[in-house]
């Protein structure tokens, strides 16, 4: 486990990775520690990793991947730091994912979605959520840990800190900015209880809102309107940028706005923009019967 402690003290101090990427890490290299017996991990043959793979049949190929690349970089560092000369994972291939253009709303979707008079403290919160993931595309993680420092409602701007503790500035809409400063100036502090919080997204219990409750809310929504769809906070994000991009946003533009480190990431959203131009020729086109 001492090897298991130091890859993850690399992680965040040498790598900067967020507490979600390094705790995710860390569950696959433990894992993997229990499923070899606690053989210690600087034994591990290639033979080993292979029995491991075979263990790891009825998984999906991408969570497969996920699992391999987290050994390629724990065995990667173990020969950087000399505890191996080289690595048992040198003669492993991945699974061949195929690429996938992940799920958008359409406008007209997206409006559905949003549409709706709050009539309570909780509705309100939740319909400022959505309001802000739509009009900044934030990760569900960054918007859960926005704090009241955070937010400027005087400029209409939010300070993001992204993955790799990277941080970045952020526009917010006029509706978003509407509902932003009447949440924050006259619903949050009814939210509060006893214990005081900075967080700008709380509870029932006025602790701040976790992930899962974000989940359950936008499926909640979506099944109440009959959207068809199953959707989650990332299909904002993935519809805030398509639909910037359709609208004639630069893609280095929405780079910074995702606060993707490489421009390829974000070029993903141009296919989708493709493919939704095509369906929408095909089928709209007077001469396609």
């Amino acid at each position: 486990m001492d090897f298991i402690n130091e890859f993850v003290v690399d992680l965040v101090y040498v790598r900067n990775y967020s507490k979600n990427t390094v705790d995710s890490y860390r569950n696959d290299i433990e894992q993997f520690y229990e499923l070899m017996n606690n053989k210690a991990l600087d034994k591990i043959t290639t033979e080993d990793i292979r029995g491991y793979i075979k263990h790891l049949s009825t998984v999906s190929e991408k969570s497969l991947a996920r699992k391999l690349s987290t050994l390629r970089t724990f065995y990667d560092f173990m020969v950087k730091k000399s505890y191996l000369a080289v690595s048992p994972m040198d003669s492993i291939e991945g699974p061949k994912i195929g690429k996938y253009l992940p799920d958008v709303l359409t406008i007209s979707e997206v409006d559905k979605l949003l549409d709706f008079e709050p009539d309570n403290h909780f509705s309100f919160r939740n319909r400022c959520i959505l309001e802000l993931l739509y009009s900044t595309g934030l990760r569900i993680s960054e918007l859960t840990s926005l704090k009241l420092e955070n937010v400027s409602l005087e400029e209409s701007l939010v300070k993001v800190m992204g993955k790799g503790s990277k941080e970045r500035i952020v526009p917010l809409n006029d509706i978003a900015t509407e509902y932003m400063s009447k949440y924050i100036k006259e619903v949050r502090p009814c939210m509060l209880k006893k214990e005081q919080t900075d967080y700008i997204f709380l509870n029932n219990h006025g602790k701040v809102l976790t992930r899962q409750a974000v989940f359950k809310m936008i499926k909640k929504r979506a099944e109440d309107i009959k959207l068809g769809k199953e959707i989650s906070p990332h299909t904002l994000r993935h519809s805030f940028a398509t639909h910037l991009l359709q609208n004639g946003a630069d893609i280095r533009f929405i780079q910074e706005l995702l606060g993707h480190s490489d421009v390829g990431t974000t070029e993903i959203y141009t296919h989708i923009a493709n493919e939704t131009l095509k369906r929408d020729y095909d089928e709209f086109n007077p001469r396609d019967n």
